[in-house]
């Protein structure tokens, strides 16, 4: 195969990465590959933090000899290369010995996930492979201009380069992973058309309810809430969609396992974050605990400008991603619930 080959593939297929920010995929190899740099690096992102998001456990699961072919294709292609598949601890310690019998004696090295759910945004596990506290950097510069210990790297997900294989052998049909779970009849990970939108996806895999639900697309934490009537549209993100009852889902209890989640994953480092995160906790924990149970709509009212002070400054001033896009289920639940 010629190192080349494989961009002009990339490039055909329209292949975007699947960790969530739909980068062309041929575009970042590109940058990597012309970079000007005496060795450069290749991470696999295997972190997949969020609850309810769980296709890459299933692909590593599956499809390891894929994912190494993705890995391998990489490293012929982009010169005076070594990578890392950076992996969240379980999924370490389940595929390790696996994954170390299908390298051999590849430049790949094996890298135990450290901290929580930030620590796997990209920039954030170069910081963890160079041995640092695993937070953002700023970008940029990016990392296929400057990655790890400066060097260009190139950073993908799991599922990025499972396709990677696929595109080389001609293999690739668009299609990508779903996770589906929460109120379903088949709760599991299926591998369906890109372009399906959520409805498809859900009759597709007899998974329509029969009773009244709403949606969480995109992720379990700062995933969109989205109802019946909007489920025309693609998932996106890292391609999750959550059932949820909704005679018998507390959207206060729901809020709640959002913020303890963003609260114990975050990194603390701005402040935006950190604090806007702990004042909503606790704007919703103490709404759990009134004696004087509001409705969403009564409870949206009662703290209106607080709610639209703090989902501004999170989404305007935050340092990464997770900050801005913290907002998202909390905006859409109260919006669409209310």
């Amino acid at each position: 195969m010629k190192n080349n080959d494989i961009i002009t593939k990339l490039k055909k297929s329209n292949l975007l990465g699947k960790g969530g920010a739909n980068f062309p995929t041929s575009l970042k190899w590109e940058m990597v590959k012309n970079a000007e740099a005496e060795k450069k690096y290749i991470v696999c992102n295997g972190s997949e933090g969020e609850p309810n998001v769980f296709k890459d456990g299933f692909i590593l699961e599956n499809y390891p000899e894929e994912v190494i072919e993705g890995i391998k294709i990489a490293l012929a292609t982009i010169n005076n290369s070594s990578a890392y598949i950076y992996l969240r601890k379980d999924y370490y310690e389940k595929y390790k010995n696996k994954l170390e019998e299908l390298i051999g004696n590849l430049p790949i090295t094996l890298f135990k996930k450290t901290g929580h759910y930030i620590a796997g945004e990209e920039t954030s596990i170069l910081e963890a492979i160079e041995g640092k506290r695993p937070e953002p950097r700023i970008k940029p510069p990016f990392p296929p201009q400057s990655g790890l210990w400066n060097y260009p790297t190139l950073i993908n997900n799991v599922e990025t380069f499972y396709y990677v294989s696929k595109i080389n052998k001609d293999e690739y049909q668009n299609t990508r992973f779903y996770s589906i779970n929460g109120a379903v009849k088949n709760e599991g990970v299926y591998e369906l058309p890109e372009n399906y939108s959520i409805s498809q996806i859900l009759k597709e895999t007899n998974n329509w309810p029969d009773f009244s639900f709403f949606v969480q697309a995109g992720g379990g934490a700062i995933g969109e809430i989205l109802l019946p009537n909007e489920l025309k549209q693609q998932v996106g993100g890292s391609g999750a969609i959550i059932i949820f009852n909704r005679q018998k889902t507390n959207p206060f209890a729901l809020m709640k396992k959002w913020t303890d989640f963003l609260l114990q994953g975050n990194c603390d480092k701005c402040v935006p974050c950190r604090e806007g995160i702990f004042r909503l906790a606790e704007i919703i924990k103490r709404e759990i605990n009134n004696p004087n149970k509001h409705s969403l709509d009564k409870f949206f009212k009662a703290h209106k400008q607080t709610l639209q002070d703090l989902f501004f400054v999170l989404e305007q001033t935050s340092f990464c991603a997770l900050g801005k896009c913290a907002v998202v289920p909390f905006r859409s639940l109260i919006k669409k619930l209310k």
